[in-house]
């Protein structure tokens, strides 16, 4: 299969609609179908149920979609470090969820400048889940991951620090005092329903919490009284003294894990490994 046969696939897939999928990728219908009909031709399977009215993934359709998204991403990704590699100046770029991690972040950075042979390092700062992608797509070389919010399958990590986690709470509320809760307790929180984050698909999740975008939004819903949060115990940094935390005692463990991809061959990617697990 050529990208492009993909690239038309997914479009039609995630369209389900020919003209739409025609207009998107700037070009008429006719062909569009007609490489849609080889490709089954090719494959030996039907990918899509045709209608005058509709257009349906079969299962073997909903396969190749994701498949199909992921061979284009690691194409893109491929593109984009290659261009990176050939670059003047060569760099290391790493991306992190901004406010996780910082002291570590720190240290690593002012560490790896210290190696012989270091090299530039951007620091990209992203939202909840972001740079995961950042990674998987080529956009960044190396990242800062959270488990269990981020998912580190398929690729190369090495676990470099391990938290538990607190809740936070309006300062005065009843629970400031406690030694510590139960998850059960915090959900049971009437008035201080626990945030809504950005899924990894968009929209926001269904319940009562407030849809939050960023820590410094969050942290000020929960002063304001309006929320409640269960975190990993560093980010207490970040408090101001209209905050309460308690620890949460049966909440998971939050483990930070650097983490790159399985095929590369940086030096100064290994180089930038090597110091963040001395440290």
């Amino acid at each position: 299969m050529e990208t492009r046969e993909l690239r038309y696939f997914v479009a039609v897939a995630e369209e389900l609609h020919f003209g739409r999928a025609a207009q998107r990728l700037a070009m008429a219908q006719p062909p569009l179908s007609r490489a849609i009909q080889q490709l089954e031709r090719r494959l030996g399977v039907v990918l899509l149920h045709r209608s005058a009215r509709a257009v349906s993934l079969t299962e073997a359709g909903s396969v190749l979609l994701r498949e199909a998204r992921v061979a284009l991403a690691a194409v893109e990704a491929a593109e984009r470090r290659t261009r990176r590699a050939a670059a003047e100046r060569p760099g290391v770029v790493l991306a992190t969820k901004a406010g996780a991690a910082g002291e570590l972040l720190s240290k690593l950075l002012d560490a790896y400048a210290a190696e012989p042979g270091a090299v530039a390092v951007e620091v990209v700062l992203c939202g909840p889940g972001e740079q995961e992608g950042l990674l998987r797509d080529g956009r960044a070389d190396v990242a800062l991951l959270q488990r269990p919010f981020d998912t580190t399958a398929g690729l190369d990590t090495e676990e470099l620090h391990a938290e538990q986690q607190v809740v936070v709470l309006p300062a005065g509320h009843p629970l400031a005092d406690r030694p510590q809760v139960s998850m059960a307790e915090v959900t049971a929180l009437p008035d201080l329903p626990l945030p809504r984050w950005p899924r990894r698909g968009g929209g926001y999740g269904d319940g009562p919490g407030p849809q939050v975008r960023d820590h410094t939004q969050l942290f000020q819903l929960i002063a304001l009284g309006r929320a409640c949060a269960v975190v990993p115990e560093s980010l207490r940094t970040h408090l101001r003294d209209d905050h309460a935390t308690v620890p949460v005692a049966d909440a998971p463990t939050v483990t930070t894990v650097i983490a790159w991809p399985p095929h590369s061959r940086s030096k100064a990617v290994a180089d930038l490994v090597r110091t963040a697990t001395r440290l």
